[in-house]
């Protein structure tokens, strides 16, 4: 067993599971709002945001409200440090079951729901794209030979799937095996610590208080003790347990297809948009609660954290399950947002098939035609997303690119060698900027807080960023602000850096990782603005 909790520890220090709690004073003060910090004042690689409100904005008032959308896995409208900052639609009455506005989303007070149906039923785990894309070319291609193939391009693409579906399906068969038998036993030694305590046990601290004459007890206490040492926690375990159940019956299981017998839709088309539920937060919300903090939990009110942006309001779209997103919900939320007056579209999200990339690429055709900036997230695989991609992105299918989209690295609180998030993606055409994902402490659902790594997190930092700016200087269109936040990046372009990866890494120059070879700056971002405006 030894050697298996070795194994596991390793794979779980390459992760992030955070520990929901009550009170932010359980985290660090080190990391609390950190990203928020100028690298000057502070000595933390953030973006200048606490410096710009106490030096430019002090006397300043906002001219106009912003709209962020943040389409995620489900936000949590009523968390005490957001109920306050949620977009409500000004002319949908709550809960009346009538569609008072006439957009065709019944009670869509928050925002709305396409991982659901009208019963209430939601989505949770999902497939991945390339499980989906696998399943309908098997039951093309499982009983055709290669000499009869006339499409060879699909046919050496169901090749790949099905050698990568049944590699990480066999390996993950395994790994679930292994992990529910340690689960089994950590679960079996604490409810015998239990019932020898008279109580629950919910920490190492407590199995230590434990004080017994039963021998057996005091092997598990030894046992539990020994674990923790070697960095394995019962509730590391456990979510090291939950993903890798999720990868053997969600991701990599054709068998599992929530999507037919909760919506039964065509995924491929968006003449019928009008599915799904209000439930805005979901079957689980963590991640896009998150999100949602860090560009906007209230400010100044002595709870929690202080979001970026203060003079905003959160809509939440419900598109992303456990697994990967369709291109058909992300395509609808974008439209969505537009049309109910967002500015601005959180998107953190991504992967690496787009099969109806169409049907997004004409939604955020119409968010630039409608003036809306969008963000991504440049996703967590430590590659080079100029020659591995990973979608959505702004090349579209029509050989253009969107001027409306800037997609977002993770970098950490240092400014020497480690500037990007070992997990990055990166690239020098594809990747815009970088921005704090490492270490963050935000919302999580039902008056928690949580911290976490991710590019998930670093484009909800550019996202705040920009909505702050914008509503100070909302005369400018989206194409400028996209260019007065590159123009006023923290730049490192020259310093080298250690290339994201997962092994020792190389080292190259910062601007050779993204296209500005800078960190977005929020106080310099308003100097550009100002400067800009009065041309």
């Amino acid at each position: 067993m030894k050697n298996n909790i070795l194994v596991l520890t390793l794979i779980l220090s390459s992760l992030s599971f955070g520990q929901h709690k009550t009170d932010v004073s359980s985290f660090s003060d080190k990391y609390l709002n950190w990203y928020a910090d100028d690298i000057k004042q502070d000595k933390n690689n953030g973006v200048s945001v606490t410096k710009a409100y106490k030096e430019l904005l002090a006397n300043k008032k906002p001219k106009q409200k912003i709209i962020v959308a943040v389409i995620d896995g489900g936000v949590d409208p009523l968390h005490e440090d957001l109920k306050n900052m949620m977009w409500r639609n000004p002319t949908e009455i709550p809960d009346n079951g009538i569609d008072d506005d006439k957009n065709g989303y019944i009670d869509d007070i928050f925002g709305w729901n396409f991982l659901g149906n009208k019963k209430g039923e939601n989505i949770d785990g999902e497939n991945l794209e390339s499980t989906r894309i696998y399943r309908r070319l098997k039951e093309k291609y499982q009983d055709i030979d290669n000499e009869s193939v006339t499409d060879k391009t699909e046919y050496e693409l169901y090749k790949k799937l099905d050698k990568n579906y049944w590699k990480n399906r066999n390996n993950y068969a395994k790994e679930y095996k292994e992990i529910s038998q340690m689960k089994t036993a950590f679960d079996y030694i604490y409810l015998y610590l239990e019932g020898v305590a008279g109580k629950k046990l919910n920490s190492v601290e407590e199995v230590k208080a434990v004080e017994t004459e039963d021998e057996q007890a005091n092997q598990f206490i030894d046992a539990i003790v020994e674990t923790e040492k070697q960095g394995l926690t019962r509730s590391d375990l456990d979510a090291y347990y939950k993903q890798t159940k999720n990868f053997y019956e969600h991701y990599y299981n054709i068998n599992f297809n929530p999507r037919q017998e909760i919506l039964g839709d065509d995924v491929t088309s968006i003449e019928n948009p009008y599915y799904g539920n209000p439930d805005v937060k979901g079957t689980d919300a963590f991640h896009g609660t998150f999100c949602a903090g860090i560009i906007g939990a209230q400010r100044d009110n002595n709870i929690g954290i202080d979001g970026i942006a203060n003079h905003i309001e959160i809509m939440a779209l419900r598109a992303v399950p456990s697994g990967d997103e369709y291109d058909k919900d992300v395509a609808l939320s974008i439209r969505y947002a537009v049309d109910n007056g967002a500015k601005i579209i959180n998107m953190s999200f991504g992967k690496d098939y787009s099969p109806e990339k169409i049907l997004v690429d004409d939604a955020i055709q119409y968010a630039e035609e409608k003036g809306v900036l969008l963000v991504h997230a440049a996703g967590n695989d430590s590659k080079n997303i100029d020659v591995n991609s990973n979608f959505p992105d702004d090349l579209l299918n029509s050989g253009e690119t969107a001027s409306n989209v800037i997609t977002v690295g993770a970098s950490s609180i240092y400014k020497n060698k480690y500037i990007p998030a070992d997990f990055s993606n990166y690239g020098k055409e594809k990747v815009d900027v970088f921005a704090p994902g490492v270490d963050i402490v935000s919302l999580s659902p039902d008056n928690t807080y949580d911290q976490a790594d991710g590019t998930s997190f670093a484009a909800p930092v550019v996202s705040g960023v920009a909505a702050l700016v914008w509503s100070y200087y909302p005369e400018l269109s989206a194409k400028e602000l996209k260019e007065v936040l590159f123009a006023s990046v923290t730049n490192y372009g020259k310093k080298k850096v250690k290339i994201p990866t997962s092994g020792k890494g190389k080292k190259t120059r910062f601007k050779n990782l993204n296209y500005t070879g800078g960190i977005v700056n929020a106080y310099s971002a308003f100097k550009a603005a100002e400067t800009l405006t009065k041309k």
